[in-house]
């Protein structure tokens, strides 16, 4: 499996082909990654969770601090500057007061939230999170992450935190440090130490902040994390070191054991197909165009994309079936296709390996028929039992146009559109 769960307080995120996998990403809204880091003993500001003006009131007067900070949970990033349907601006509030909690609260709940990030209508925020604010007096960057060139787990950090850590590298190597774990001994109480120096904390922080990191390596083992991110880890005026914010990625190959973690995923603000496609282990994701792409393999999912460019198309989504597909799967990933109203064409472009093109001939005519296929469909099928899924095709009586290759398949879609 790639590496394809990923859960973070902020931030948007970018596809990869090795990044897709027949799970969705895991989306975990800020409060429940907070949640994650305090019951492994790292320290985060004081917080409630609120889904009511009322229950935000109360939040605010029970935490009882000099200064409140109320942000509205959602999976987008770009929140404090987005903009509510209520009128309220920012999804991110400051206040010494907890009756002002109140009343911004009632603005946020139940209205939708617009961000850079967020589709054009704005996502409708349900819970908000109310939090004591705390001064940050310097911020660092640290992270814990699997590495393949060390065969394990690696700490990297920076005095240079609050920022984008690739600009950092790129413009100030000397100020990025890394130590390697061992796997089986874990973190050395040297290493630790060694690396908050290095962060720039001193005195009696310098053992504070080990003792931090020794905690989030702690919540990385637990949650069979490949990547445990804080940015920042910042020092407080009151000499306290804090996590103020993080992104947290999961191995899904351990969601058999850490069932308590999935099952926080908050699939409200995620694309209905790609949920739908996700319950059939296939990989979907919509783009923009009007050609429709059904193929097995990532690599030659995209091949299929490009290829469609090439000859003046443009791809529909992006739709993979796997490898271990069934006739069942077939039948739903054509369901998902004719459903999205820009479809004008389905290219099939199948390469059987572990595939048995004749399980997907047969999934295609049950499709056909069943759904009565509109759209003109153009497939090319070649390796394992394609002899006997081309007979299928070809018997069916259905107008299938069939292609000897992929580029003759891009052109045969695209022709078919302009007709």
């Amino acid at each position: 499996h790639a590496l394809s769960v990923v859960c973070r307080c902020r931030g948007n995120l970018t596809l990869t082909c090795t990044q897709l996998n027949p799970r969705r990403w895991l989306n975990l809204q800020e409060y429940q990654s907070k949640k994650l880091m305090q019951e492994s003993g790292v320290a985060v500001q004081r917080f409630y969770v609120a889904d009511t003006a009322s229950e935000a009131l109360e939040a605010a007067k029970r935490l009882n601090a000099k200064e409140i900070v109320l942000k509205a949970q959602i999976l987008a990033g770009g929140r404090g500057k987005g903009v509510f349907d209520s009128g309220l601006k920012g999804g991110v509030h400051l206040t010494k007061d907890p009756a002002v909690v109140g009343e911004l609260a009632n603005k946020m709940l139940g209205f939708n939230l617009t961000t850079k990030q967020t589709p054009k209508d704005g996502v409708k925020v349900k819970t908000v999170m109310v939090a004591e604010a705390l001064d940050i007096s310097r911020e660092t960057y640290f992270a814990i992450l699997m590495d393949r060139a060390c065969n394990g787990p690696v700490m990297v950090g920076s005095p240079q935190g609050g920022m984008d850590i690739e600009e950092v590298a790129a413009k100030s190597p000397e100020l990025i440090f890394k130590e390697v774990i061992d796997i089986f001994e874990g973190v050395r109480d040297d290493q630790a130490l060694r690396m908050a120096a290095n962060l720039g904390f001193k005195g009696p922080l310098e053992r504070q902040a080990a003792d931090q990191i020794k905690r989030l390596y702690d919540l990385f083992l637990k949650v069979d994390a490949t990547q445990v991110e804080v940015n920042p880890l910042g020092e407080t005026p009151e000499g306290q070191v804090v996590c103020f914010d993080a992104k947290i990625n999961f191995d899904d190959n351990a969601e058999f054991r850490q069932k308590a973690v999935f099952a926080m995923d908050d699939m409200t603000e995620s694309d209905p197909t790609e949920t739908e496609a996700a319950k059939w282990d296939l990989k979907y994701i919509g783009m923009d165009g009007n050609i429709a792409c059904f193929v097995n393999g990532a690599g030659l999912a995209m091949a299929t994309c490009d290829i469609i460019d090439l000859h003046g198309g443009k791809p529909a989504n992006f739709l993979d079936l796997g490898g271990g597909v069934k006739e069942r799967q077939v039948y739903e990933a054509f369901k998902l296709l004719t459903a999205d109203p820009k479809v004008e064409a389905i290219l099939v472009n199948i390469f059987g390996g572990i595939v048995n093109c004749a399980i997907i001939a047969n999934g295609i005519t049950k499709a056909c028929r069943e759904l009565e296929l509109k759209v003109p469909l153009v497939v090319r099928l070649e390796g394992t039992n394609v002899h006997e899924a081309k007979r299928i095709l070809s018997e069916s009586g259905l107008p299938i146009t069939a292609a000897d290759d992929l580029d003759d398949a891009a052109k045969k879609a695209v022709a078919a559109i302009k007709k």
